[in-house]
């Protein structure tokens, strides 16, 4: 899609929650110790709940790194069935242009292009005008590049 902007923010760490109970409250709750640690959370992502429990994952920036562990360690404390995992040093990879809403395929030409890059995609969450992948470092030169030639 022509006229796309394309943004790296590097120095992203992932966090990802598996098998929490499936409460709003408890998601809540999650991103308020986040907030009064002030903490700027930026990606979020939630699978649909599997029965009584669901998966959530969130990015925040790499810096964050040591008061995240601290807020996820409490939380693990208070649900022990908790699966929690880390992913530090990403990038994130965004797509932005007014003209994909209503447009049919930026998605499939998105992923196309990062596709053939052979890129690992870590996470990815959306907008009607916005792609964000969260991606490995290493893969951040030739994802962008395939980015630039699929969408010119």
């Amino acid at each position: 899609m022509k006229n796309s902007k394309i943004t790296v923010t590097e120095d992203i760490t992932l966090i990802f929650l598996h098998d929490y109970p499936a409460d709003i409250r408890l998601i809540a709750d999650i991103f308020k110790k986040i907030a009064e640690a002030g903490i700027d959370v930026d990606m979020i992502s939630q699978a649909s709940p599997n029965g009584q429990h669901a998966s959530l994952s969130f990015t925040v920036f790499d810096e964050d790194f040591g008061k995240i562990l601290g807020i996820v360690a409490e939380l693990r404390n208070h649900n022990p069935e908790l699966k929690i995992g880390v992913s530090s040093g990403n990038c994130k990879i965004s797509v932005y242009n007014e003209e994909m809403k209503g447009t049919p395929g930026v998605a499939a030409a998105v992923f196309d292009a990062v596709s053939s890059a052979n890129t690992d995609i870590r996470m990815i969450t959306t907008s009607e005008v916005d792609i964000s992948i969260l991606v490995v470092k290493a893969d951040v030169e030739t994802a962008v590049a395939a980015l630039h030639k699929h969408l010119a």
